[in-house]
């Protein structure tokens, strides 16, 4: 699991070039809900303690690409987007529709958001009764654990995957001088309204809907742990009143332009923070 570019004080490349540290691909998705009176609401995850990047750290559902991804026979079961598409939208030579595929299969491991319906059905496949939740539940830990490919869960369950319904906003890098590196692309979704989302007790440890500009505030405050990305698009997501906003905005984003933050360093060379695009010292 991955929800941005950078840890700001997670560990940095001990040794060797920098530079050579490999940028893995990575898919976030940002689920969002209507809840009156309160308005628009952000689902968000607390990673693990243990983790080895961004430990403790309140992010969105995602992690890295896998190649199972990139199946071919995956585009058959995505609805509304071609792998050209997609990857004309990253600006990706191809593979791009992959990013959308990562989103869809975090989101489910991790948060038991299936972004999918059944086919020729026109909503998102419904949790709705005990038995239905218990069996998916039973699915979310066999992809999960590797068990399960996607693509056959998709034949098994005759599902396809509703990329049409993901929103792609945003684009960072992590710094060079990180010991992981990831190449992360952002989407935005509607949470689909007959599932409940809940994080895995394993790679996260806590989750909440909250009010983006209240999860603003409290990582202000220190009571939400945040690392920038998570910071920024938030407040992408607090310029509107609700979901149909929030999405109908993303729609004309287009592609966005990649953030490429930098590494802050003492007189010492000790890493002391994170230096973004806009900031005096921000030298690309």
């Amino acid at each position: 699991m991955t929800d941005g570019a950078t840890a700001a004080h997670g560990a940095t490349a001990a040794q060797g070039d920098p530079s050579e540290v490999p940028l893995r691909p990575a898919a976030t998705v940002m689920l969002v809900r209507d809840t009156p009176p309160r308005g628009m609401e952000v689902f968000m995850l607390q990673r693990t303690l243990r983790a080895a990047f961004a430990r403790g750290m309140y992010v969105f559902p995602g992690g890295r690409v896998d190649d199972a991804d990139a199946a071919a026979e995956l585009e058959q079961y995505c609805v509304g987007l071609t792998d050209a598409e997609a990857s004309a939208l990253l600006q990706l030579p191809h593979g791009g529709l992959a990013y959308w595929v990562a989103a869809i299969r975090e989101c489910f491991e991790e948060a038991g958001v299936l972004l999918a319906r059944r086919v020729d059905a026109a909503d998102f496949v419904a949790f709705d009764s005990p038995d239905v939740v218990t069996h998916f539940n039973e699915l979310r830990t066999t992809v999960h654990d590797g068990t399960l490919a996607l693509l056959q869960l998709c034949r098994d369950e005759r599902l396809v995957l509703a990329v049409d319904q993901i929103k792609y906003v945003s684009h960072w890098i992590t710094p060079v001088g990180e010991a992981r590196r990831f190449d992360t692309r952002f989407f935005v979704a509607r949470a689909p309204q007959d599932q409940t989302p809940l994080h895995d007790d394993n790679e996260t440890i806590d989750s909440l809907w909250v009010d983006p500009n209240i999860a603003l505030q409290r990582a202000r405050d220190g009571s939400l742990a945040m690392i920038p990305p998570t910071i920024s698009n938030l407040e992408y997501l607090a310029q509107f009143d609700d979901a149909d906003d929030a999405l109908a905005a993303a729609a004309t984003i287009g592609t966005p332009p990649a953030i490429l933050p930098r590494l802050r360093t003492d007189a010492d060379g000790r890493v002391i923070g994170v230096i973004l695009p806009g900031d005096a010292d921000y030298v690309r």
